[in-house]
Order: structure tokens, then C-alpha cells, then sequence
């Protein structure tokens, strides 16, 4: 199955060495190629059938750290990786806190940057090492853990449903981000009520947080 790539980077020079950098791999497919932030939610807004965005951060506009945090409300299901020549902590964790999943510098060879887009689709967090021991110093400040939880078992569906309902879309909004219909989001989410003993859209946002089944 082709991996649909949007890729927003307002320098065309290095636009094109994004683009000869995943040339090597045929199961990735480029889909839209915007020059800010703007241009590239205008892009989403027509079609949003895209699995990753690779994203510049200084981009006139809108840049990519602010791209990101509207990408992260509006279209949860895409996974966003920045690509940038900035790894100074700044930048790394305002990425990281507006929504990127994974961090590399412009440098990355493109076997590294291709199985980061895997690894990162997979459920992972890729990152250039240098940033990846950046991004720990977050663990100096850890949730806390020490609250006991219930067990309850959601699918990944219902959990994906969920995560979106968390940030305020409604059913039809979840419907065209999953590709799924209304009628199938007002089903599942009927099931997460009756999993979570809930009765309404807060209750069960609420309790999946406590129960860290959901990000808060």
C-alpha cells in the first residue's frame, strides 16, 4: 500500500532534496507539496487522505510549529514529522508539545529518514539522536503514575474515536478523518459509554484521561 506524504518546506532547494531523498522508496508517494503553513491546510482542507506531513518550522505565513498544532486538532490520524536545521530545545519541545511525532534534521540520510517514516507510522516517535536526548529532559518532569487505574479494555477503533472526541470534533468531523460514516462513529462511541459506564461525551473524555487511556 502507498504511504501518501505531504510535505511543507517553503525552500524549493531543499524542497527538492526532501523529494530525491524518498525517490529511492516507491511505496511512498508525495501528494502535496505546500510553502507554509497556510498553504498547506488549504491543501488538507481539499483532500486529507494523507498518512505523514514533513515539516519545515521556519516558514513565512504560518510556520511549522504553529502548521502542526492545527494539523494535531483537525486531523488527529495524520502523523506530522519535522525536518528542519533547528535543534535547539526551543524548537524541539514547542514541536513536540504543538503535536509532531517525531523530529529530524534536514541532514538525515534517506534510508533513516524513510524507516523514521515507518517507525513513526507504526506507532513510534523518530528522531534524530541528538534531539531524541534533548526530548528525554521532559522525563524530568513525569506524570504521575502513582494513581491506580481501572482495568478497561477499549479497541484501537474505539480508542482512536475517542482521542478525536477528546479534542472536540463531532461525529461527522471523525467520520471523514477515519473514513468511516456518522452513523458507525455514533455506534462506537455508543460502546466506549457502555465500556467507560458514562453518559455523555465529557464523562467518558474525563474518565479515559484518569484511567490514562487517552493523552489529557
Amino acid at each position: 500500500m502507498s504511504i501518501k506524504i505531504a510535505i511543507a518546506e517553503d525552500n524549493s532547494f531543499l524542497l527538492n532534496a526532501i523529494l530525491e531523498k524518498l525517490s529511492f522508496f516507491p511505496d511512498l508517494s508525495v501528494k502535496h507539496k505546500a510553502y507554509n503553513g497556510i498553504d498547506l491546510l488549504e491543501q488538507l482542507d481539499k483532500d486529507s487522505n494523507i498518512n505523514l506531513i514533513l515539516m519545515d518550522i521556519e516558514m513565512p505565513k504560518m510556520n511549522g510549529i504553529e502548521a502542526v498544532g492545527q494539523v494535531s486538532q483537525k486531523y488527529p490520524q495524520i502523523k506530522v514529522i519535522m525536518l528542519t536545521v533547528f535543534d535547539d530545545d526551543e524548537h524541539i519541545f514547542k514541536a513536540i508539545q504543538a503535536g509532531a511525532h517525531g523530529y529530524f534534521l534536514k541532514e538525515v540520510d534517506p534510508r533513516t529518514l524513510y524507516q523514521g517514516i515507518l517507525d513513526t507510522l507504526d506507532g513510534g516517535a523518530a528522531m534524530t539522536p541528538s534531539v531524541a536526548m534533548k526530548a528525554l529532559r521532559l522525563l524530568r518532569n513525569p506524570p504521575d503514575f502513582s494513581q491506580p487505574v481501572e482495568e478497561i479494555k477499549l479497541t484501537a477503533r474505539e480508542i482512536e474515536i475517542l482521542e478525536q472526541t477528546a479534542k472536540g470534533l463531532n461525529y461527522n468531523q471523525i467520520g471523514e478523518n477515519l473514513f468511516i460514516s456518522p452513523k458507525t462513529v455514533r455506534k462506537h462511541t455508543e460502546n466506549i459509554y457502555t465500556k467507560l459506564q458514562v453518559h455523555s461525551k465529557l464523562e467518558a473524555v474525563q474518565k479515559a484521561v484518569k484511567n490514562r487511556i487517552i493523552e489529557g
